[in-house]
């Protein structure tokens, strides 16, 4: 009797794993769903998919939401996009949304989207509901040397023919930072500029900074705009330094060669003064030649020593009475 419980336990066991194994590879809840929302596809099919492992269910669910939506998808189409690594249900979500918004969306162009690592789900929503991106701030300087430092909001909606392929955000921000700081820097004073801020706007607008990326920008609105630093009276400032420097620097220059100049005269003077000297040494020695020879008797030189005493006391006595008035004083 408990053999034959055991036994019975093992054979509904063993048709339980069956079943199992039956439902799994053949999905019969699945096929049904299909069948009752007119997407045809057979079990054969559906077992085959779980063979080249790719999820029945994402397959199928992705045909159904197609079916219903009006779209004519095909069930080797999606397969091959999933194979390839796409997301399949973002790819049909686009597409429904897209027609839905009367947006020009094939699915050879979702999957083109899809495949080079774009959101294309979001880029049909960005198609429907612009997206605001907010630039950082963007620094210039205006022609008066007023440093103004400007805010934008920039409106986006997203290209769908030029997402592959396409610049992102960063390339945008980029040209409108560009285009922000060129409009500044052409204005003559900034208080044009913080009266008319649209006029930033306008010029920027006018450039086509959209070309070549993935989105058409609608518009360009200037958020906010402050005042920096005077950078005109910052350069006169280092340009008065820079000058006030090369002038000292000239002056002393200047200084040194005159002091070298004073240096090398009093050297010639201290030279001229030794060629003198030597010359006075040389008198002696031809007035003695000179006595030697003959050339010169001693009367005379008697005489000529009696002419140089006498000079010494005439200028001797001029000292003197230079000085007596100021003695007397």
């Amino acid at each position: 009797m408990d053999i034959g419980i055991g036994f019975a336990i093992g054979i509904i066991v063993a048709c339980l794993v069956l079943l199992w194994i039956l439902f799994y590879f053949v999905p019969v809840g699945l096929w049904f769903s299909a069948l009752v929302s007119g997407v045809r596809v057979s079990l054969i099919q559906l077992i085959l998919m779980r063979w080249r492992r790719v999820p029945p269910r994402i397959i199928v669910q992705a045909l159904i939401e197609g079916t219903k939506a009006g779209l004519t998808l095909y069930r080797n189409d999606l397969e091959a996009h999933l194979l390839a690594g796409g997301n399949v249900p973002k790819v049909v979500h686009a597409l429904v949304s897209a027609q839905k918004a009367n947006i020009p969306l094939d699915f050879r162009m979702a999957t083109a989207i899809d495949l080079a690592g774009r959101d294309v789900y979001e880029a049909v929503q960005m198609s429907v509901i612009p997206k605001v991106i907010n630039t950082p701030p963007v620094t210039a300087v205006a022609k008066d040397g007023i440093q103004l430092i400007a805010k934008a909001r920039v409106t986006v909606r997203a290209n769908i023919k030029q997402l592959v392929g396409g610049a992102g955000e960063e390339t945008v921000l980029a040209r409108v930072g560009e285009g922000i700081v060129s409009s500044i820097g052409s204005s003559d004073s900034h208080k044009q500029v913080l009266e008319n801020p649209d006029s930033i706007s306008k010029v920027v607008l006018n450039k086509g900074l959209d070309a070549g990326t993935a989105f058409e920008i609608l518009s360009i609105d200037i958020a906010d705009i402050d005042i920096g630093r005077n950078i005109g009276a910052v350069l006169q400032i280092d340009q008065a330094n820079a000058d006030k420097n090369i002038a000292q620097a000239k002056a002393e220059e200047r200084r040194a060669m005159a002091v070298a100049t004073e240096q090398e005269m009093r050297a010639k003077a201290q030279e001229m003064r030794a060629k003198v000297i030597e010359a006075e040494a040389q008198v002696p020695l031809a007035m003695a030649e000179a006595l030697r020879n003959g050339n010169l008797g001693v009367m005379d030189y008697y005489q000529l020593k009696n002419v140089q005493a006498d000079t010494s006391m005439r200028d001797s006595i001029a000292n003197r009475g230079g000085d007596t008035p100021s003695s007397i004083g």
